[in-house]
């Protein structure tokens, strides 16, 4: 039985948690302050500690600070009803595995709580002691469940908010969404919200399918019915009956697909290819595209009347750039997956490094961001990655960037900060994460003011 410790001020909404988790199997203790959970931590076994992060006498981030100063490598998960961006890296960077939003939602947390034990019985202490340098869950995360963090922006929360909405109704739901955004964890996450749940999800990548033989993919074939039939096969409606079908790149099937797939929608019934049998399926299709489908049908190229049966509820996925909030906590939890998958450790990111990263423009999205942090976590040497690590193409000129020091690079970037901010230095020491007191030492070293 895992010991779960709660730190929650609020009596009664702690008396709650605790004896909600204590049904769930979890032997729970509860503490209304850091002193006291503090000298629980010293007298008894704890596998995982539930921390607000407002508390009476300090808050959440000490007892992290205060965790690794005595090498106690015991997961944390934050809670708080002041989920912002520098509470959540700031709690991110100095080890919490994970936070969580009050109202907390009871799957979610258990979830997150799993993935924490997980992820803290993998690794042996000795290792932890060695490598982590106080942050437990950037080991032995290989067996996470995810590797995606949903945002806390604006624009992620109403993402997610009709996510939660549309997923336990049987519509058919249309993904719009530039490339690397996530689509398909998108459509996961509508199956698994769902009363399919249980139930298969099959994804087909439309762009990859022949088209001879997108027919034979969808509804399956009989042994000898073209070419290179040797056997019979199983369809994706078959494979997933009852489940989610999620086709990504829609718009790349050709019309006689096209016509295919809309009969089988309307009619529950597919017929597999050289078969005279009709074969009943219940399924709930989740499609996704990068292109305007409504353009493709003013073109011809798609069919009106196959648009209107996917697209009984749309939900656009926003890019990167629009969401600049997530950018830094999506990058300290790639971070966190890629060490565990390197057996690497790091601080962090310095804070030139995180300015970069918020400044960067990030066209390929959140596959862009995960890709730039594992090839970082390969090549740095240091305890902080720097922004040479992030190789990242920021206004310098590429004919030259190669051949600049971490120095001139400094300088370039504090000049394009202030450029962008109209010289506004408050507003440019909040872009670099650093101090007015920093971003004025940096001008003076750089002669960039006297």
């Amino acid at each position: 039985m895992k010991s779960i410790l709660i730190v929650e001020d609020d009596i009664t909404y702690g008396m709650i948690l605790k004896t909600w988790l204590g049904k769930k199997g979890f032997q729970v203790s509860s503490a209304s302050s850091i002193a006291r959970a503090q000298k629980h931590i010293e007298a008894e076994t704890v596998d995982l500690i539930l921390s607000d992060l407002r508390l009476p006498d300090r808050d959440g981030i000490d007892l992290l600070k205060w965790l690794g100063e005595h090498s106690l490598h015991i997961p944390l998960i934050i809670m708080t009803g002041y989920a912002d961006i520098q509470s959540a890296v700031q709690a991110m960077k100095l080890g919490a595995c994970d936070y969580i939003a009050k109202p907390v939602n009871p799957d979610e947390l258990l979830k997150k709580m799993d993935e924490a034990l997980k992820s803290s019985s993998v690794a042996s202490e000795q290792t932890m002691r060695s490598e982590s340098n106080g942050n437990p869950c950037w080991k032995g995360a290989e067996n996470a469940s995810s590797d995606y963090l949903e945002g806390e922006s604006d624009a992620a929360r109403q993402l997610y908010n009709y996510v939660n909405l549309v997923s336990p109704t049987n519509m058919s739901v249309l993904i719009n969404g530039a490339s690397g955004t996530g689509k398909e964890y998108v459509a996961q996450r509508i199956h698994k919200l769902s009363r399919r749940t249980k139930q298969p999800f099959i994804a087909i990548d439309c762009g990859a399918i022949p088209k001879e033989l997108a027919a034979s993919e969808f509804f399956g074939h009989v042994k000898g019915s073209f070419t290179g039939a040797l056997t019979d096969k199983t369809g994706a409606f078959v494979a997933a009956n009852g489940g989610t079908i999620f086709l990504d790149e829609i718009g790349n099937l050709s019309y006689e697909v096209q016509i295919q797939l809309l009969r089988a929608l309307q009619e529950r019934k597919i017929r597999p290819v050289g078969s005279n049998k009709e074969i009943q399926v219940d399924v709930r299709l989740v499609s996704a595209t990068n292109e305007n489908l409504e353009k493709a049908i003013g073109e011809g190229r798609f069919r009106e009347d196959l648009f209107h049966r996917l697209n009984e509820f749309t939900l656009r996925i926003p890019t990167l750039a629009e969401c600049r909030e997530d950018i830094l906590p999506l990058a300290y939890f790639f971070l966190k997956l890629t060490c565990a998958k390197a057996h690497k450790s790091f601080r962090g990111f310095d804070r030139l490094a995180e300015a970069a990263l918020l400044e960067y423009p990030w066209p390929g999205n959140i596959r862009e961001l995960k890709n730039v942090i594992g090839r970082a976590v390969l090549i740095c040497q240091e305890q902080w990655i720097s922004v040479s690590d992030l190789n990242l193409e920021i206004s310098l000129p590429k004919e030259e960037e190669t051949q600049w020091t971490e120095e001139e690079k400094e300088k370039a970037l504090l000049l394009q900060t202030l450029e962008k901010t109209g010289d506004n230095r408050s507003k440019a020491a909040r872009l670099l994460n650093v101090s007015r007191t920093t971003l004025y030492e940096k001008l003076r070293k750089y002669h960039i003011i006297d």
